[in-house]
């Protein structure tokens, strides 16, 4: 069953239109992933799901339409958002962030019990908890911004370009967190990763976006056979 069914999505900025009625799915409990080059629409994609840029379609979500509504709305819904470039609050400890990602919840009681897990998710920021977010190494900004989108309990998490910038151990780190949370909680995952090869692996299902539009999808597995992006996007 679908957790999110995306229909007809396009979006805009200004008189540039970006997607051209794209088309995908995030299973229930699965990990579907949009590749593509720079410029292909892949961070307008999670935009719009989150209704963050003007775009038209259907986009439902658990069978409900969320297309035009408010970011805030579709957030207590249950979709969690992981920007590129992280947005961690610099000036803030390592442990307000995270509660800022709890802001939409509506059980104040389970705050310390969601701390707990994930300072154990990612045990860096259970030893950094009281540390200015802004001093933080990149990973552990990324780490972060991870933490404080599963504050929400989310049951869907999107994750825009997760590994950006950051070294190969400290990005394969993240992924096996992410792995982990998606299998041990559930938790559906979207992710734009310009780590094709990587990308591939985590997920089960993928779209590849050219200029706006899908024009391959398939499990995973299919796509990693698939000659002409073998070549083109994974080296060989």
């Amino acid at each position: 069953m679908a957790l999110l069914e995306v229909e007809g999505l396009e979006a805009r900025y200004g008189w540039t239109k970006v997607l051209h009625g794209i088309r995908f799915a995030v299973e229930d409990g699965g990990i579907t992933t949009i590749l593509g080059a720079n410029g292909a629409g892949k961070t307008t994609t999670l935009r719009a799901v989150c209704g963050m840029v003007r775009a038209t379609g259907d986009v439902r979500f658990d069978g409900q339409r969320i297309d035009g509504r408010a970011t805030e709305d579709i957030v207590r819904l249950g979709i969690a958002h992981v920007p590129e470039g992280r947005g961690t609050f610099v000036q803030l400890s390592v442990e307000e962030n995270l509660r800022l990602g709890a802001y939409a919840r509506r059980e104040p009681g389970a705050l310390a019990r969601d701390l707990a897990r994930i300072y154990d998710h990612f045990p860096v920021l259970g030893e950094r908890r009281r540390q200015i977010a802004g001093s933080l190494s990149g990973g552990e900004q990324q780490m972060l911004a991870v933490g404080r989108a599963l504050m929400l309990r989310p049951r869907l998490l999107l994750l825009d370009e997760p590994s950006l910038g950051l070294a190969p151990l400290v990005a394969r780190e993240i992924f096996r967190i992410v792995r982990a949370i998606n299998r041990d909680e559930r938790v559906g995952v979207l992710l734009v990763e310009q780590n094709v090869a990587t990308a591939l692996d985590l997920a089960d299902h993928a779209y590849l976006l050219e200029t706006g539009r899908v024009v391959v999808s398939g499990p995973s597995a299919e796509l990693r056979r698939d000659d002409a992006i073998r070549r083109s996007y994974l080296g060989y």
